[in-house]
């Protein structure tokens, strides 16, 4: 995380309005270096609202907005075998899926090959030419769990052969949070 930008208070009468006196409008000053130097470097960041220290407008209905940036976001590769269920984990609250890119068929001979016969694994040019946009419908940006079966794909690539599914993406960060009268924050940027 590298935050970039906090309001904390009530700095617009349209913004989490809930019938809230525009009288009551206000903003902390030094949210920015309390929440940048409690959150920035890691990957998850669980703050409360005296992180603020004291309540410098008492009953004001208060907000927290927050823009920030990922510094890093990992690139993930998940794998299965033919017929075995593939999970693309879903990032926690802060991040989507972004595909890469999908593989179903076989291009080598050592993936997937525990206990199948070598006649099965020789074909070694052999994909689905759907499986990335298949895996893209699939999926959403949001977390998934599908069977890698041959009919998921339309038709077998190559009959005979014991093929795999690949799938790389990464997790990118949602990059602006509001979150009306907290107690509680968390911002959460796992790549798992």
């Amino acid at each position: 995380l590298d935050v970039l930008k906090v309001a904390y208070g009530w700095t617009d009468i349209e913004t989490c309005k809930e019938d809230n006196p525009t009288e009551q409008l206000a903003n902390t000053a030094g949210a920015l270096e309390a929440l940048a130097n409690r959150c920035n470097g890691t990957k998850v960041c669980e703050v409360d609202k005296t992180i603020f220290g004291a309540d410098p407008c008492p009953d004001t209905y208060k907000y927290i907005q927050t823009t920030y940036t990922c510094l890093a976001c990992e690139s993930c590769h998940s794998f299965t075998c033919e017929v075995l269920f593939l999970s693309a984990p879903h990032p926690d609250g802060g991040q989507t899926i972004a595909l890469i890119g999908a593989f179903y068929g076989r291009a080598d001979q050592t993936t997937c090959k525990q206990h199948v016969p070598f006649r099965k694994l020789k074909n070694i040019d052999c994909s689905a030419p759907n499986a990335t946009q298949f895996v893209a419908e699939r999926c959403k940006g949001e977390s998934c769990t599908f069977l890698a079966k041959n009919n998921m794909f339309g038709k077998d690539p190559c009959q005979g052969t014991y093929k795999y599914l690949e799938v790389d993406y990464t997790c990118e960060c949602k990059q602006r949070f509001l979150q009306c009268g907290f107690s509680l924050l968390e911002f959460s940027l796992l790549a798992y």
